[in-house]
């Protein structure tokens, strides 16, 4: 059949996965060969170099291809290649291993799906990495991850895929480049312009996508990306479905939706590169490129990574070289008059506009307001709601935090039967005691003990929290670090709020009925907080009760108009 499909970059589409015999002979072989288990960056970057994805790469890179990628875009050979994509392994699996050797390559589950021949071994400039492909801010996430990594050495070498990586949803619609490029000659589709995103489709979107179809003459390839994402990213099953809603507003046959294992790096106008020469191996001729493509946003100082046009300015200078076309993002704004909207730059002075910031709509989710028709489809809302309801529907954990005997155990009693007596959600409740007793007991009081112990009740509080439910927090908690960590355990999963029981350590000591003080005084009980240990005051936290000042029922009910106000109880309920 002949195919007018977009050649793949380089000219062939890479295909690394080895037949049955050989397989067979690395898995024997492997009982040999040092194993390293896949981050989740790099399980993707396996399957993209495995499928052809990356074409023309072969393997991780080695030190050449590395540095000339950092310095100038370019692969060792010259080919123009903006991202690096790389092996970094911790310096104990690095030592055991000498150039010639192979190392088995293996995902969380301990299933090995690659053998790379490491050709090379070095410890990268990591700052250096930062600077050139990022820009250097210290804010900007990648380097952020940069300066904590853990896994200093990196591995470059060819690489020999045994299986690609499992995924249990969605088969249908995950196509390596080849079945895709197989599909749209089938379709006799030769102009296919992809467009690339991360996030919910809404009408604007689908405008964008339209118009640039229409106006090419071409097909539509939606490419979601549903690998690592930016942090607070709606979940890509969410997205899958909002996707799959969005197909029925275009045209019967014009368009296709496929998702990308990808992992982003939010590199801006480099990963814009990237992310147009990884469809050209899936067979595009086209790519959209926005506004501040692939940016992280901005920093704690209000100032954009990039510029908004940046990307464009530089997919413009390698066009031609890279044998895909950009189709330039317009910013779109919904015009009341005629019901529709329109490219920002072809509406008339004074004309009334609308638009709707990601900001304002997850406001409106969490609030439990209408999201206006002209924004998005009602399908495409109704999906959004059933991850995101209102917050008098989503779960929370309220932690309570303080010096033993500080009153922490009492006010959580009372808060869960205040909020058992309103009803409708679940409560659990992880005292201290409790906790130590059927989930830690094996631990010891030693700050790595406590921290362990906090965070266990952190992940279990964080899962009663996703599924709607309401945990009750009362351990003593006494290092701000990990009490940071329960924090960040429940982003993007509902309400956390700490409460300091603030009771002064003279007044927990004369309270103490175990005699725990006592103990901790004549040196019988090491490492007590408020005697021997520090006590470190979340100077973050929500709300802050000294009991002797307050009774335990008056505090609660401070607690309780504090999440009314915060939306998480109705004021009917209350």
């Amino acid at each position: 059949m002949a195919s007018h499909v977009n050649e793949p970059y380089g000219g062939e589409l890479v295909n690394i996965l080895v037949d049955e015999a050989r397989a067979k002979e690395l898995k024997e072989q492997s009982r040999d060969f040092p194993s390293w288990t896949l981050t989740a960056r790099q399980l993707c970057d396996l399957e993209l170099l495995s499928v052809g994805g990356f074409s023309p790469l072969k393997g991780f890179m080695g030190r050449a291809d590395y540095e000339g990628v950092c310095k100038d875009m370019r692969l060792a050979d010259g080919t123009l290649w903006p991202i690096p994509i790389t092996l970094d392994v911790s310096a104990e699996v690095a030592e055991g291993l000498t150039v010639g050797d192979k190392l088995a390559l293996r995902d969380p589950e301990g299933v090995m799906l690659a053998v790379i021949t490491a050709e090379d071994i070095w410890q990268p400039d990591l700052a250096e990495e930062a600077k050139l492909v990022f820009g250097g801010n210290p804010e900007h996430p990648a380097v952020v991850h940069l300066q904590t990594q853990t896994n200093p050495v990196y591995i470059g070498g060819k690489v020999e895929a045994l299986e690609l990586a499992r995924h249990y949803d969605n088969h249908e619609i995950r196509s390596t480049p080849a079945q895709l490029r197989e599909k749209f000659a089938a379709l006799s589709w030769r102009n296919i312009v992809a467009f690339q995103t991360r996030n919910p489709m809404h009408r604007a979107h689908q405008e964008i996508t339209f118009r640039a179809a229409r106006e090419l003459e071409a097909n539509l390839l939606i490419h979601p990306v549903v690998g690592k994402t930016k942090p607070g990213d709606v979940d890509h099953y969410t997205r899958v479905r909002c996707y799959r809603g969005v197909l029925k507003h275009y045209p019967h046959n014009t368009v296709q939706l496929s998702l990308l294992p990808l992992a982003m790096r939010m590199a801006g106008p480099r990963e814009a590169l990237w992310h147009a020469l990884i469809r050209k191996n899936y067979g595009c001729s086209h790519f959209i490129v926005g506004r501040d493509h692939a940016g992280p946003g901005s920093d704690s100082s209000g100032t954009a990574f990039y510029g908004p046009y940046d990307a464009q300015e530089l997919f413009t200078k390698h066009e031609d070289e890279m044998g895909i076309k950009m189709v330039p993002f317009k910013m779109m704004v919904y015009v009341p008059d005629e019901d529709a909207y329109v490219p920002i730059d072809e509406v008339a002075e004074g004309r009334e506009t609308k638009s709707l910031s990601g900001t304002d709509l997850r406001d409106r989710l969490e609030e439990g307001r209408e999201i206006p028709a002209w924004f998005s489809f009602p399908e495409i809302v109704d999906e959004l709601r059933r991850t995101y309801p209102p917050r008098s529907s989503q779960g929370f954990t309220v932690l309570f935090t303080g010096l033993p005997s500080s009153g922490k155990s009492t006010l959580a009693n009372v808060l869960m039967s205040k909020l058992l007596e309103i009803g409708g959600r679940p409560v659990t409740l992880l005292d201290g005691d409790l906790v130590r007793k059927h989930l830690s007991s094996e631990l010891t009081f030693s700050k790595e003990h406590r921290d362990l112990n906090i965070r266990r009740i952190g992940w279990v509080a964080s899962e009663i929290t996703k599924n709607g439910g309401i945990a009750v927090c009362a351990p003593i908690a006494p290092y701000d670090a990990v009490r940071k960590e329960m924090r960040e355990m429940h982003k993007g999963l509902g309400g956390f709020f700490i409460v300091h029981v603030s009771t002064p350590v003279e007044v927990c000591e004369q309270r103490d009925r175990k005699g725990l003080y006592a103990k901790a005084r004549a040196g019988i009980i090491k490492e007590f907080t408020g005697i021997s240990d520090p006590y470190e005051i979340p100077e973050d936290a929500e709300l802050a009760y000294d009991t002797i000042e307050l009774s335990s029922e008056e505090a609660v009910q401070e607690i309780m108009l504090y999440l009314e106000k915060q939306g998480f109880i109705g004021a009917e309920q209350n």
